[in-house]
């Protein structure tokens, strides 16, 4: 499934997974950031992870970039950049936001990243639906006794 936004197109690859694109030349804001994040609210009531293809050159306010990324059920993402200048962007944004500890492993493009990036976004997806529901019985056997 295929959604296309103000700024760029968010592709749904499965359950628990959103691949992002955002358009060339784009400077994300803060509404487009809560557009973003309306969207994927709306398809996600348990931990999905994104995947950031960074096909396109663009970038983002300040405000944008504290904003990024925050909502509770996203517990990883990967990014494919294709050049230097895109990797060097997304280690500065981590650098800004690494107080936040993102779950974030990027990944060359140009060396198959893409199917590399979604197999490691299913691995950590799943570890936290694994979690999830260990806590959930630990909860459950608790309450019986």
């Amino acid at each position: 499934m295929k959604f296309q936004m103000s700024f760029g197109v968010i592709n749904l690859l499965n359950d628990h997974i959103a691949e992002v694109i955002i358009d060339e030349g784009t400077h994300m804001s803060l509404e487009m950031c809560e557009e973003y994040d309306e969207l994927l609210l709306n398809i996600f009531d348990r931990p999905f992870g994104l995947l950031i293809n960074k096909l396109n050159n663009y970038s983002y306010t300040f405000e944008a970039k504290l904003h990024i990324a925050s909502l509770s059920h996203l517990k990883a993402m990967a990014v494919i950049h294709y050049n230097s200048e895109a990797e060097q962007k997304t280690n500065d944004l981590l650098a800004l936001r690494e107080t936040d500890k993102w779950n974030l492993k990027t990944f060359c493009g140009l060396q198959m990243g893409r199917e590399k990036a979604i197999a490691w976004l299913d691995k950590a997806v799943a570890k936290h639906h694994q979690d999830s529901n260990q806590l959930a019985n630990s909860l459950d056997s608790d309450l019986d006794s």
